[in-house]
């Protein structure tokens, strides 16, 4: 009789055979020797021509290979554990080495030597946080003494009439007793209401701002399902004669740098190979380095271009002033540029593909109204640590999200400084580059918006670029990028209000663009979540609610997510992170918008120039262009007399700080959540405790790049 196949045969199979390869607790795998015979899924009938597997030997072979799986998963557990241990270690030694070190925010370095810098605002400002936390703490240690003492308060809301009973005359009650219900009584009385009414007014600019991202959201999810897209006009056509078939006016590219030497190869050379006429294209290399070293490389890459045909000229000022907006307004009087209709800026760490210029310029054929087409960045190194992913997910929602919807609905948006081509025109008419604030590129755009120009942002023209990968760089990008729309707001307002455009465009400039997403924003994010929240800890009379605090900020994370799907993984550290940087934030807004000594710092972003060792690569494999009798530089001799020079000169290292400020308010946080728990307070408690140690964490620089 032939055997026959049952469904539960395969089911009651476990008993293949296995060898386990281990070459440490977590380095191990199983390798199965062989395919399961028939008798492990047949069921036997009787039949005797088949004998059948002892059931003790299948049940001891199976309790041997579990016993080896439970052992090998011990062994992976416990080098999890050992994993955990050596992080912690690791960390432990960067706190230390941090400390040790003694470098704060407040100090500078110059050939070697730490220099304290005259920081009176910021002092005022980390004295204010510090009353605070050295306040908070007396609170605790108060407040854990009453509990002890019998004050236990299950919720925000006291029992007044337990209150009422204490600080009865009558009643017999000890010194600490009547101390703390008279604190109780001045809380509820003095602190509780006007601490009420400001987290209320911060509340509801807290959903006024979350209103204005989900319509932002909404409005992108709208050109996604419409496909909705500037159009250029007419493409170009034949690249190197020119002809009336095509569309290729004269264009000014200017490359404008300052003691970049980690990034100029990558993009002169960019910029040098781009798909455009050679006699209808003019390149400025603006070099305001200060160093020697860095000029003559700079010259001797323009000057290597040069050799290969490029159309490009190296421009040093002797009189460095304004800045960026100086250095573009000098190159924009030079008596040639009066033959140009379009210049386009990149920055010195941003490589435009071949064809940039054939997908921006054609969009302004037939369109005398249009003045700016932007282009988005993309980031080459992402993925380098945890700062510069965080920044991926603010950087692609701006564009994705900010740029486009703006672009689109009101053909004006702020302009990013780089990789966008103007119309030489429209500058012109808006007054040119002016150095009254460090944001010459929004204050530009808001003065041809005025002036009616139009705007086109192009979501698919992609240049490259970097974003900063240590906290010291970030920081002080984000303290320019957030005191220079204040200061831009003082001087424009009259301008606005006096400007021919309509009612509506007023509104959306004054308060839209500076009020709500410039002032209110940093303002609400610190005062609300780093002052209020803490403060309603030790005045539990006032309350915030648990979807202020975790709800709407987490529905408003996966908002801004949304653009940079890959980062989901990071969505609570992205909260945590945002908060954290508004101290930051708060304090450029307050410097830029009352004008004081801080507002005006301009400092270059730190380049690590990680790109550029691709570009040159590729710039090799294309050919090379040398001509016949002209020598080739040596980077190799270049290199070299770079790494003499800095010995000479006592080369600046780098190094990681302490930062005050935010290490004032992670133990200020952490005190908050401490107390929190008296009063029982989980989602409070939560939030404080996880904000408090991302504050810690970034206080004692291990957010970035560790470089010691």
């Amino acid at each position: 009789m032939a055997p026959s196949f049952d469904w539960w045969a395969k089911e009651s199979h476990r008993g293949t055979p296995v060898v386990v390869k281990m070459e440490n607790p977590n380095n191990w795998s199983m390798v199965e020797l062989e395919a399961p015979s028939e008798d492990d899924f047949l069921y036997h009938n009787g039949d005797v021509s088949m004998p059948s597997r002892p059931k003790g030997k299948a049940r001891n072979k199976n309790a041997k290979q579990l016993t080896w799986v439970l052992l090998l998963k011990a062994h992976k557990a416990a080098g999890c554990l050992t994993s955990i241990a050596t992080a912690l270690l690791s960390l432990a030694a960067a706190i230390r080495l941090r400390v040790a070190s003694g470098r704060t925010d407040t100090d500078t370095e110059t050939s070697g030597e730490r220099v304290t810098e005259n920081l009176t605002v910021k002092s005022k400002f980390y004295s204010c946080i510090k009353v605070f936390l050295w306040v908070s703490l007396l609170l605790l240690g108060f407040e854990v003494a009453a509990y002890y003492k019998g004050w236990h308060f299950g919720a925000p809301d006291l029992q007044l009439k337990h209150l009422y009973t204490l600080t009865n005359p009558l009643t017999v009650k000890s010194v600490f007793d009547s101390l703390y219900s008279r604190w109780v009584l001045i809380r509820v009385e003095y602190l509780a209401p006007p601490l009420q009414f400001l987290a209320n007014a911060c509340i509801l600019l807290f959903l006024i701002q979350s209103l204005d991202r989900l319509v932002l959201c909404l409005g992108c999810f709208w050109i996604k399902f419409k496909k909705i897209k500037p159009v250029a006009k007419q493409a170009t056509v034949d690249l190197e004669s020119g002809d009336a078939d095509g569309y290729f006016p004269m264009v000014l590219v200017q490359i404008p740098m300052c003691n970049e030497k980690e990034v100029y190869q990558q993009s002169i050379g960019a910029v040098c190979t781009l798909d455009w006429p050679k006699s209808k294209i003019l390149i400025q290399v603006l070099d305001d380095s200060d160093d020697p070293t860095t000029q003559l490389l700079i010259k001797e890459e323009v000057h290597k271009w040069q050799q290969e045909g490029a159309n490009i000229v190296y421009r040093h000022r002797v009189i460095r002033e304004g800045y960026k907006a100086g250095n573009l307004k000098s190159a924009m009087n030079c008596s040639y540029v009066k033959e140009y209709e379009f210049v386009a800026i990149f920055d010195a760490d941003f490589q435009p593909n071949p064809d940039f210029l054939q997908r921006t310029v054609p969009h302004f054929k037939d369109n005398k109204e249009l003045g700016l087409v932007q282009a988005r960045w993309s980031f080459v190194n992402k993925d380098e640590n945890l700062l510069t992913r965080l920044q991926h997910i603010n950087l692609a929602f701006h564009f994705e999200v900010e740029q486009q919807v703006n672009g689109i609905f009101l053909n004006f948006f702020g302009f990013n400084g780089t990789a966008g081509v103007w119309r030489i025109k429209a500058l012109e008419e808006s007054g040119g580059w002016l150095e009254r604030t460090t944001v010459e590129d929004m204050d530009i755009a808001v003065r041809a918006h005025l002036h009616g120009w139009k705007f086109i942002f192009l979501n698919d023209v992609e240049c490259q670029c970097e974003v900063p990968e240590s906290y010291e760089a970030y920081r002080k990008q984000q303290h320019r990028w957030h005191s220079g729309p204040m200061q831009l707001f003082r001087l424009c307002l009259p301008a606005i209000i006096r400007s021919k455009i309509s009612i509506w465009k007023k509104g959306n400039l004054i308060f839209l663009f500076f009020l709500l997403r410039k002032l209110i924003l940093p303002f609400y994010s610190f005062t609300l979540f780093c002052i209020i929240l803490p403060m309603t800890m030790f005045i539990p009379e006032a309350t915030l609610p648990s979807w202020v605090v975790c709800y709407i900020p987490a529905t408003m994370s996966f908002l801004n997510i949304l653009p940079a799907p890959k980062s989901f993984p990071f969505i609570v550290p992205y909260l945590l992170f945002e908060n954290t940087m508004s101290v930051t934030k708060f304090n450029a807004m307050i410097s830029g918008l009352f004008q004081l000594g801080s507002a005006y710092e301009w400092v270059v972003t730190k380049k690590s120039g990680r790109s550029s060792e691709g570009d040159l690569i590729t710039l090799v494999e294309k050919e090379p262009l040398y001509q016949r009798g002209v020598s080739v530089p040596d980077f190799g001799e270049i290199r070299e007399e770079i790494k003499q020079q800095g010995q000479k000169t006592g080369k600046k290292k780098k190094h990681n700080r302490i930062y005050t400020k935010e290490l004032a308010l992670a133990f200020l946080l952490l005190t908050a959540s401490a107390r929190s728990l008296l009063s029982a307070q989980g989602i409070h408690f939560y939030f404080l405790l996880f904000q408090g140690v991302s504050f810690l964490l970034v206080g004692l620089d291990l957010i970035g790049e560790q470089v010691g």
